[in-house]
């Protein structure tokens, strides 16, 4: 039992970037339109970002917590202002290849300054050490990184379904000439947008660096089964993605420690049942 509860917190770890991983992109590209493959080498940026706050301006956890998302997230604004703006009623197919060649030029860069191994990032004083549970030992920065995960999901769910500006956002991807004619500027909002979406993968980013180490391929190992977390939800459900997201790391979880062969295609095996059941996915609208 002790190794099973291990396996679930691993898990819940698990889920908990890919929902907040999975939750960047469907805001993307359900407000945007756009498939953005560049989403894992931005995570990694977030957290070479707290690892460069740390080492060269001394700057710890809890700043880099809002300093990174908001300079990575700056940095895609940049990327949405000068490459990705051009793409706006184009096949999907063009957007996934720039973005496609934009992280490969991240990730190379990175690489070739760094390396392929990793670097430690240390764990705030305030969070480390565990707590007994009696049927588990629970590392004390894990949970934090759940519930903060989980806190963080939700209120951008909130932002976007339930306030005015959510509101502005899902009309301006609608009808934006309608929503330029009540005087906002729909090309700004856009923007912001994107920053949003690329910040929540930056911020991920900096929760994963204690736990993962900062390396220049850790968003690679994780873009391609976000992309499968995000389809699986429904391509743009904002709540499908967060759903989708912890309960997809809670069964590789289980399926690590029961079947430890199929750990890692268990999330390619439900994708497929789900798109043969429902293509549009569990919580996404039909076209």
């Amino acid at each position: 039992m002790q190794a099973l509860y291990a396996q679930l917190l691993v898990g819940l770890i698990n889920g908990s970037f890919y929902a907040l991983l999975s939750l960047g992109l469907a805001v993307i590209f359900g407000m945007l339109n756009i498939i953005n493959f560049a989403h894992g080498a931005l995570y990694m940026m977030g957290a070479f970002c707290a690892y460069f706050l740390l080492n060269i301006a001394g700057i710890g956890y809890w700043p880099a917590l809002i300093i990174a998302p908001i300079a990575v997230g700056i940095f895609g604004m940049i990327l949405e202002r000068t490459m990705l703006q051009w793409l706006a009623g184009l096949d999907h197919l063009y957007g996934l290849l720039l973005t496609f060649g934009l992280a490969l030029i991240i990730q190379g860069i990175f690489q070739n300054y760094f390396g392929s191994s990793g670097l430690p990032y240390a764990i705030p004083s305030e969070l480390q050490g565990g707590m007994n549970l009696g049927f588990m030992f629970l590392p004390i920065y894990r949970g934090w990184v759940v519930v903060f995960s989980l806190v963080v999901c939700l209120a951008t769910w909130f932002l976007i379904e339930k306030t005015r500006l959510g509101a502005n956002l899902r009309a301006a991807t609608e009808n934006p000439t309608l929503v330029r004619a009540f005087g906002i500027n729909v090309p700004r909002m856009i923007t912001l947008t994107y920053g949003l979406g690329v910040g929540l993968a930056a911020l991920a980013g900096v929760l994963s660096a204690p736990i993962n180490q900062v390396r220049p391929l850790m968003g690679a190992d994780l873009i391609i089964v976000v992309f499968a977390v995000v389809v699986i939800g429904g391509m743009g459900s904002i709540m499908g993605s967060i759903i989708t997201g912890f309960a997809l790391g809670v069964i590789e979880g289980l399926t690590k420690y029961f079947y430890p062969e199929a750990s890692n295609t268990v999330v390619f095996v439900l994708m497929v049942l789900v798109l043969l059941v429902k293509p549009s996915g569990l919580t996404g609208r039909a076209a």
